[in-house]
């Protein structure tokens, strides 16, 4: 088991910076080398890497990623981002700062390209560790969520990176990290860099570890040997398993992902209602989504792939009890996210999740608490999508108390409710 670095990234300096920009100024943690060469310079870099808990590493240039923006372009004109429109960041119908590393920093010569295990799903940990039974209430969360925050995780390491490249050259160097939230296509210089290749579901694959890791980038104003002549060849083959079993049918075509119907948008970035159509498909899980990743063949091994301790599963993610959820009050709702990668998600959305995730169980223990929160609860959001779990109940698996439960809200206050019953019930 790696352990957690025992040193802070050093302090950022008092020059004016571009945003996310810092300077790393020597430690003498590490003895420099002497007149290095790119590719030693790389070596080095990767042995202090494994160090830090970063075990892939990989190197690419900066130069613009052509073929990726003409794909994001054409991703984005075609309406496919939903309602994420910060991924347009600003750019044109014929340029986008994404695919152009420099962008981010000028002076940038390399970028160096990192991955990090999480642990996947129960049901993909390998016959070592037996699936239990769930619970009858229970919600999933994506398992990429349900350890710390790996945004902090990734990043700190990555600023310990660049304290090692200074120290390795014996002078300061000018670095931004990144770890998912900067304007960045992270999954092209990964491919470019040779950790693997995009598979149909668009996710980073890379043969002998799958799917299950997050990456980072740091961009440094060094120039490090590429690992370009590593680049790994696409092995989906025919296999479209992953597309076969999107629930919500998120797939038009290979390698094109319509955000607007992906389970992981619905329960994270989208702050409203979810569409009436989709939230079948949205089952169980209240936070994204793993069934694409846990089909792929590349993640049905025999053998536990290699995770990163920080990204252990917390009991209380990796068990989420719905009723709880779906009456989640502020305190207990920072007490959730802390450390996790669910502070992206607002309370109201988590709410309406449980609820929808409720409605999905087709279990008479979820009638009782959908039919308090449609009389009881305080978010409208939250109400309407109980009133939805209670019909889908009610009608699509045949629990009469459910039905019961729907119609007596006929005279509701929220007309949001109001619909709900006229759509499940008609004028019965």
């Amino acid at each position: 088991m790696q352990s957690s670095p025992p040193i802070r990234p050093s302090a950022a300096p008092r020059e004016l910076l571009a945003a996310g920009t810092r300077r790393h100024q020597p430690t003498a943690r590490l003895a420099p080398l002497t007149q290095p060469t790119p590719r030693e310079l790389t070596e080095a870099l990767r042995r202090a890497a494994e160090e830090l808990g970063l075990p892939r590493l990989g190197v690419t240039d900066t130069s613009p990623l052509e073929a990726d923006e003409g794909r994001v372009l054409n991703w984005l004109g075609a309406g496919r981002a939903a309602e994420m429109s910060y991924l347009g960041d600003g750019g044109t119908s014929t340029y986008s700062p994404r695919a152009h590393p420099r962008s981010l920093l000028a002076e940038a010569r390399s970028v160096v390209v990192v991955a990090v295990g999480y642990s996947p799903p129960q049901e993909n940990r390998g016959p070592a560790q037996p699936v239990e039974a769930p619970s009858v209430l229970r919600g999933v969360v994506a398992a990429y969520a349900r350890g710390t925050d790996y945004h902090h995780v990734v990043k700190d390491r990555l600023l310990l990176l660049a304290d090692a490249l200074a120290d390795l050259l014996g002078r300061s160097v000018l670095a931004r990290a990144c770890v998912d939230s900067a304007p960045l296509l992270e999954r092209a210089l990964a491919v470019r860099a040779g950790l693997g290749f995009v598979a149909k579901n668009t996710m980073l694959l890379t043969p002998g570890h799958g799917s299950y890791f997050v990456l980072g980038e740091l961009l440094v104003d060094v120039e490090l040997e590429t690992t370009h002549d590593s680049v790994v060849a696409d092995g989906c083959g025919r296999c479209r398993a992953c597309l076969d079993a999107c629930p919500t049918e998120a797939f038009p075509a290979p390698h094109v992902l319509d955000a607007g119907k992906c389970v992981s948008y619905l329960t994270i970035e989208l702050g409203g209602e979810v569409p009436r159509e989709l939230r079948a498909g949205v089952g169980p899980r209240v936070f994204g989504c793993d069934v694409c990743q846990s089909v792929c063949p590349y993640n049905q091994t025999a053998y536990k792939k290699p995770s990163d301790f920080e990204f252990a599963p917390k009991p209380h993610l990796d068990v989420v009890e719905l009723e709880k959820l779906l009456f989640l009050g502020s305190a207990g709702y920072r007490t959730l996210i802390r450390g996790t990668a669910l502070k992206r998600t607002h309370r109201a959305q988590l709410c309406r999740n449980a609820a929808i995730a409720l409605g999905n169980s087709g279990l008479p223990e979820a009638i009782e608490p959908l039919r308090r929160a449609v009389g009881q609860h305080p978010l409208e959001l939250c109400r309407s999508h109980a009133a939805w779990g209670l019909g889908r109940l009610g009608f699509d698996f045949g629990l009469d108390s459910a039905r019961e439960a729907l119609r007596a809200a006929r005279t509701h206050r929220d007309p949001a409710v109001r619909e709900e019953v006229r759509i499940w019930c008609g004028d019965a």
